[in-house]
């Protein structure tokens, strides 16, 4: 099971870290979270995404033991 956590405003809006069974894609993944979680919808298309601590933005197929971290933007000072 791919492992998704949520992180700042995406944890506020989908909630807890979640397990993906089955083989899935990182595009099918977003596109889950988004019907799953509608309030992350707004958030997700200003996240940074994370496969196993490496940022990508491209479509990759995920494996039971990959880790997604979803990170909205941060303010900081």
């Amino acid at each position: 099971m791919a492992t998704v956590r949520y992180f700042a405003g995406a944890a506020d809006a989908a909630g807890a870290e979640e397990e993906i069974r089955g083989e899935v894609t990182l595009d099918a993944l977003r596109a889950a979270i988004v019907r799953d979680h509608e309030r992350l919808g707004f958030v997700l298309p200003r996240c940074a995404v994370l496969v196993n601590g490496e940022r990508t933005d491209a479509d990759m197929p995920l494996s039971e033991s990959d880790v997604v971290d979803i990170l909205p933007p941060f303010a900081g000072g």
